[in-house]
């Protein structure tokens, strides 16, 4: 498996997760609360030093109430979009 991390795709999902979370006006803190995890799994997620695998990226849309589906379908499109400059 390629590595992910630092990829534009992964730049991208880090990058909307971070519009949502700060959309929905919360902290690290917060959001860590609601996903019943530690602040510093968000902050490592966030920071880049983390891969999201399917299942957590599904929670996070849950407690930031977007949908899943539509969020990969704008990371790609910004990802095609990149590689046509």
């Amino acid at each position: 498996m390629v590595n992910s991390l630092g990829t534009e795709q992964h730049k991208a999902l880090i990058a909307l997760l971070i519009e949502k979370r700060e959309a929905a006006s919360l902290t690290q803190a917060a959001l860590a609360k609601r996903l019943g995890e530690h602040q510093s799994l968000v902050a490592r997620i966030e920071s880049g030093q983390r891969r999201i695998i399917l299942v957590e990226f599904l929670k996070l849309a849950e407690a930031l109430e977007f949908d899943p589906a539509q969020a990969l379908r704008e990371i790609q499109m910004s990802s095609d979009s990149k590689r046509r400059r």
